[in-house]
């Protein structure tokens, strides 16, 4: 049956090895581009009136901020996870008003918080790459 399910439908075997082979910092930014992208199409319901399809992403991109939440560690550096859960719970709030309220500026403040995260953690993941590889 294993076979089967794979010849129908190879892109899950992709995502599903991308996933059990990736870097805990390349899991986090497969997270974070998620979150994005489930924001986006949900910008792009809301702006069309599908509230269905909105509320739906925004239910999406709230499940990944609570995935983030959950993978803190909290013994490695407290005020950094203190932090960034902070801000993870902040952004989640800010999804459930824009999907109560319909409200536009509250996902893209949302969007723009998630992309400037991602940008910083790949510059991050870059910067410790160069260092263990001795390449600049």
């Amino acid at each position: 049956m294993e076979v089967y399910v794979s010849a129908i439908n190879p892109f899950s075997q992709y995502i599903e090895n991308q996933l059990t082979t990736a870097s805990p910092a390349k899991l986090l930014l497969m997270a974070f581009d998620g979150a994005i992208r489930f924001g986006r199409i949900a910008r792009q319901k809301m702006e069309a009136r599908k509230l269905d399809e909105q509320s739906e992403n925004i239910r999406k991109t709230q499940s990944i901020l609570v995935e983030l939440m959950n993978a803190l560690n909290h013994e490695a550096n407290p005020e950094l996870a203190r932090r960034l859960d902070a801000l993870y719970t902040y952004m989640f709030d800010r999804l459930t008003h824009a999907n109560i309220h319909d409200d536009l500026k509250a996902l893209d403040e949302v969007l723009d918080i998630l992309s400037q995260l991602r940008d910083t953690w790949a510059q991050a993941n870059l910067a410790a790459y160069r260092e263990t590889t001795g390449r600049s």
